[in-house]
């Protein structure tokens, strides 16, 4: 009888060892995916690089600087990504010049020194880059932190061309400086009812659309037919067929029916025909 109770007692024991082992190894596996379930993804808000792309020189202005000087130092600084930006998201490249200056006073404000912001571009839902907190319509306000002026230029494109509300700007001929500011201020961008009247002056005291006509220049070199060749655009970061159908003036169902595709899903690097191949 002992020896049953005992025989027993260890059936007993090794069944329980048996399965507390599987339970702690079952939560093991639960916990394991909980945790890759949780890990949020990194929210990439600029597609460029920042191994491959050099850091941006700044010209500094000298101290006894007028801001007649401080601009022209600041126009030029920048001129060059304005021009980039607007072949590649079609946003005025005199917009994004005169915004800069009137949002980050050409540069020298707070924000700008300070987070690399020169576009007033504040946190807002989903952000995950850095951030800093700056006094704005209220105190201490979040705004976006960036490592280098061009990822402010290029999140400032992201911004406009990811949000519905700025749609019908795009719908503006490039080079219409005027419907842009007005239309900035009418979408949301800024709540100063003069904001259209400051943007637009700037842009003609500074002769800010020549900017324009040169980044269409660029674009239109691009886009010159040869009746030999096929037309060719390899799809950059950021890009989609609606956004490339707009920079190029073709409409998507035209691009996808160049392409043979059946969906709007491109890729980066992928080989796309702006005419319909031979």
């Amino acid at each position: 009888m002992r020896i049953t109770v005992f025989f027993l007692l260890i059936l007993s024991t090794l069944m329980i060892s048996s399965c507390g082992a599987k339970k702690k190894t079952s939560k093991k596996v639960v916990d394991r995916k909980e945790m890759t379930r949780k890990i949020p993804k990194k929210v990439v808000f600029e597609p460029i690089n920042e191994e491959e792309a050099p850091k941006t020189i700044v010209k500094e202005p000298t101290p006894n600087a007028s801001y007649a000087e401080i601009v022209a130092l600041y126009i030029n600084n920048f001129k060059e990504i304005a021009k980039e930006e607007m072949v590649l998201y079609g946003i005025p490249a005199s917009i994004k010049i005169a915004q800069g200056i009137l949002e980050s006073g050409a540069g020298r404000g707070d924000l700008s020194l300070k987070s690399n912001n020169h576009f007033g571009i504040k946190c807002h839902t989903g952000w995950s880059g850095d951030k800093v907190h700056h006094d704005d319509d209220e105190a201490q306000e979040c705004f976006r932190k960036y490592n280098d002026p061009k990822y402010s230029f290029r999140d400032h494109s992201l911004f406009l061309t990811s949000r519905p509300r700025y749609n019908d700007l795009f719908k503006l001929k490039k080079d219409d400086y005027k419907g842009w500011a007005i239309g900035l201020r009418k979408a949301g961008y800024a709540t100063d009812p003069k904001y259209p009247e400051k943007i637009i002056g700037i842009i003609e005291r500074y002769e800010l659309y020549k900017l324009d006509r040169e980044a269409m220049g660029k674009e239109i070199s691009v886009l010159v037919t040869d009746t030999d060749k096929v037309n060719t655009y390899t799809v950059r970061p950021g890009d989609t067929l609606y956004s490339i159908g707009r920079r190029f003036n073709i409409p998507v169902d035209t691009l996808k029916q160049y392409n043979g595709l059946l969906s709007n899903d491109i890729s980066v690097g992928q080989v796309l025909y702006m005419n319909p191949k031979n």
